[in-house]
């Protein structure tokens, strides 16, 4: 009987594909195993098996799989229900979920090797001079890979190159395929088995005592396995016996050491989980006690705790259970900064029990946190990390926190899948039957109706920490300031003074300015020009400490110029701010304080989070100046005061969620200050006090806040009442875009009628040379959200049958939130 498999293929196909194997294969091979398989003309893939099974296909001829690449499943069945349907839900392939889920480490890659073709001798002079440098470096050498031939030649385009000897026959190319996962071997040393009896050790001391160092290192060998009773790593002799790799070497040469390796981790646990979770006070006490009835009947529970209410400790206290009946838990955070924070808090109460993963780790240290799941290892019960944990292969999931759940980090963006992470976990613990627990001090207003409407369990909890008040919220009118000139720089007078009275009380600042660089615009005085960038329709930002002006949508940086590219004037003005000009002003204005900034710009590096939280919680920062990286959940002890230095930017901002997006960054932010025991005070600077937005902020009125939205969004047919499904087109020809997407805005109105907006090109309609145009569906609930993506698929097929439109890029986000 033949026997097939369907495989998942890491690229964009609408279906899975069938390859053939043999009977022996069928019967060792699972769903979830790695096969690679030969796809296209000449390309090997990482294929996951989906399935076993006996139908040939019907279309095409089942290739054979190239080999078997694991003894047992690398992704659980659960995974794979999880990727169809985020697949299904979010309009993607199940092979981009696929590419987005498995740690790079995963995904074996083919690399082309080139060998030369000994049945047939090539006189020289029938080789031109670049075939003929090929040619002769293959005589020394059995087989060269790609790169070898861009180093040969000195040039990256190699492909005519090889073409040219491949019709000559002088070569022959072939697909090879390499592991890219490592793991991290640590060299150890023990005293050579001959030496274990005493008369043996006595001679051998005795025959070093002419090599002292080596005797040292010897007797350092013996105190440190007497002391530790564990194997020595030879990094440690090194320290402790002050010896060079040179004394080791020599005695492993002369048989009186033995070398060997042991499998390390690289990601480990180095503490002592020695702290009890901390008492609750009533108010939290109760709340757990309400999530817990709340979990009886519901299996989604949102928590509203105001910002510092300790959440995190009601959260601490549901792990505990969850770990007693050996269950898994998956706590997400929105940011790594978040993580950073919280990772030594949970580490000090369970230890090693604790993963961390997300996009900062190296694919190495994603692969070893993948096994010790597939495992169900001590080391990954509490599996804490930002959206792409979610994709992880939880064995016994028992339980799922989403915390700062508002966040529209949770959301990707690009590439596919376009998921949610939150609606995406709360399915993945569906399918485990877990619970899901929301928290937020300003809670989505999707969640938020959802608990309203009965769907999902409600909790509140309405008391800070320590009974300690909200900070005071005051909102300074800048418009005024400058008319009296009471602004120095982008400061009032009236943060001036509070920023010196707080310094003066030995309390700490937090600045938040929604933007990074020090300039978004600079503008020519005399003939108005502004640098614009080459490939975006937009203005360049200066960045100061690099003095460059860079784009912040695809990257392009050039040097700040002296004088204007139009007109040749020097009259060069700044127009707005960022957090560099901030820092810049922060730092004239109290010149011996120590001020800190904290941006995409300041945190690119893998501890770049870090060492900025460290150094503020040590007190080694006053003021800290940052974006909205601020103000997710960060607790900070010593601040007191907070400063939002611009409220307009965020609340005038093109977008349907501006004004809850405001509300909630302004809150979580002033949610920074007065932590501990002293009221803290929060100073927003703004060109307009009396927007109900900045009042409701300063009333802390999220109630207020969601009816006034919501009764919007009802208005105007927007979520959570209508859902809604976001068609981007993109192209380099600006024609194309705008043909395609009319073509497509009346194909979609013949279904949908009324409920399709656009075709509109977004404020920032080119980026990266590519012109942008929207088309917006908008869901009523009534309608069946399965067939609508039916017919929305049904017209993409269309529009790709069409010869004019295959060029043009089609993004569907489906829930664009």
């Amino acid at each position: 009987m033949d026997c097939f498999i369907n495989v998942i293929l890491p690229i964009p196909l609408e279906k899975s594909f069938t390859y053939a194997i043999t009977q022996a294969e069928a019967e060792f091979l699972k769903p979830g195993m790695r096969v690679s398989v030969p796809f296209g003309k000449s390309k090997i893939y990482t294929a996951i098996v989906f399935n076993v099974h006996n139908e040939a296909p019907l279309v095409y001829d089942a290739k054979q799989i190239h080999q078997i690449l694991d003894d047992s499943p690398i992704v659980t069945q659960e995974q794979l229900q999880h990727w169809q349907w985020i697949a299904k839900y979010y309009l993607c392939t199940i092979g981009e979920v696929m590419r987005a889920a498995l740690p790079s480490g995963f995904i074996l890659e083919s690399e082309t090797v080139i060998s030369k073709n000994n049945e047939i001798v090539i006189n020289d002079e029938d080789l031109k001079d670049d075939e003929f440098l090929i040619y002769e470096a293959l005589h020394h050498q059995s087989s060269l890979k790609i790169q070898d031939l861009m180093s040969i030649l000195d040039k990256k385009n190699v492909l005519p190159v090889i073409n040219r000897l491949l019709d000559k026959n002088a070569i022959s190319v072939e697909e090879t395929v390499y592991q890219k996962y490592k793991p991290k071997l640590v060299r150890y040393v023990k005293l050579h088995s001959q030496y274990t009896s005493e008369s043996k050790l006595q001679d051998l001391l005795n025959e070093l005592s002419r090599a002292p160092k080596q005797r040292h290192v010897v007797m350092t060998l013996f105190s440190i396995s007497a002391t530790t009773k564990k194997p020595v790593k030879v990094s440690d002799l090194i320290k402790d016996g002050d010896a060079s790799s040179t004394v080791i070497k020599t005695l492993i040469d002369k048989g009186v050491f033995e070398a060997y390796h042991i499998q390390h981790d690289r990601v480990e646990f180095s503490g002592k989980d020695n702290e009890h979770s901390k008492q609750l006070n009533e108010y939290q006490a109760k709340a757990l006690d309400e999530i817990n009835q709340s979990f009886k009947n519901q299996n989604i529970t949102l928590i509203h705790g105001v910002t510092s209410s300790g959440k995190t400790e009601i959260y601490v206290k549901l792990i505990e259970e969850q770990l007693k009946a050996k269950k898994q838990v998956l706590y997400l955070l929105p940011e790594i900064a978040l993580t950073t924070q919280l990772v030594s808090r949970l580490q000090n109460y369970f230890g090693e029990k604790v993963a961390v993963f997300h996009s900062k780790y190296s694919s190495h240290e994603r692969v070893e946190v993948w096994n010790n799941m597939l495992r169900n290892s001590l080391k990954a019960q509490i599996i804490l990390g930002a959206r792409s944990s979610m994709l992880l292969p939880f064995q016994n999931l028992g339980l799922v926190i989403v915390d700062e759940e508002h966040e529209s980090s949770f959301k990707q963006f690009d590439p596919a899948p376009r998921y949610h992470a939150r609606d995406a976990a709360i399915v993945l613990a569906s399918i485990f039957k877990a619970k899901t627990l929301l928290g937020s001090a300003t809670p989505s207003l999707e969640s938020y109706y959802n608990a309203k409407q009965g769907k999902y369990g409600f909790v509140e909890l309405k008391h800070r920490f320590n009974n300690v008040l909200m900070p005071d919220i005051e909102l300074v009118d800048i418009k005024d300031k400058h008319k009296r000139k009471r602004m120095n720089g982008h400061f009032s007078d009236r943060l001036i003074e509070e920023m010196t009275e707080t310094l003066k009380d030995g309390y700490q600042i937090i600045l938040f300015q929604n933007r990074r660089g020090f300039s978004p615009i600079i503008e020519c005085n005399t003939c108005g020009h502004s640098p614009q960038c080459p490939n975006c329709d937009v203005s360049l930002t200066f960045h100061q400490y690099k003095n460059q002006l860079r784009c912040h949508y695809c990257g392009y940086n050039t040097v700040m110029p002296k004088t204007c590219e139009a007109c040749g004037s020097v009259e060069l003005d700044n127009k707005g701010f960022g957090t560099e000009q901030v820092e810049e002003e922060v730092k004239l204005l109290f010149p011996d304080h120590n001020v800190a900034r904290m941006d995409l710009d300041t945190t690119r590096g893998k501890y770049g989070y870090e060492k900025i939280i460290t150094a503020l919680e040590q007190g080694e920062i006053d003021i800290l100046v940052g974006t909205q990286m601020l103000t997710k959940g960060l607790d900070f002890r010593n601040v007191k005061l907070v400063g939002i230095m611009n409220a307009d930017n965020m609340l005038n901002f093109p977008d349907f969620r501006a004004h809850e997006r405001s509300y909630q960054l302004m809150t979580q932010v002033s949610g920074r200050a007065g932590r501990t025991d002293k009221r803290g005070k929060v100073l927003i600077q703004t060109y307009n006090p009396y927007h109900k937005i900045l009042q409701q902020v300063s009333t802390n009125d999220y109630e207020q806040m969601f009816n006034e939205q919501l009764n919007e969004r009802h208005d105007y047919k927007y979520p959570p009442i209508y859902r809604l499904i976001k068609i981007t087109l993109k192209h380099k020809d600006y024609q194309k875009v705008d043909v395609g997407a009319e073509w497509y805005a009346k194909s979609l109105r013949t279904v949908f009628k009324q409920h399709v907006l656009g075709p509109e090109f977004p404020p920032v309609s080119r980026i990266r040379n590519q012109y942008l145009k929207n088309i917006l569906i908008k869901i009523p609930q009534k309608q069946s959200l399965s067939k609508t993506k039916e017919a929305i698929i049904k017209i993409n097929n269309s529009f790709f049958s069409i010869k004019d439109f295959r060029a043009v890029r089609v993004i569907l986000n489906v829930d664009n939130y």
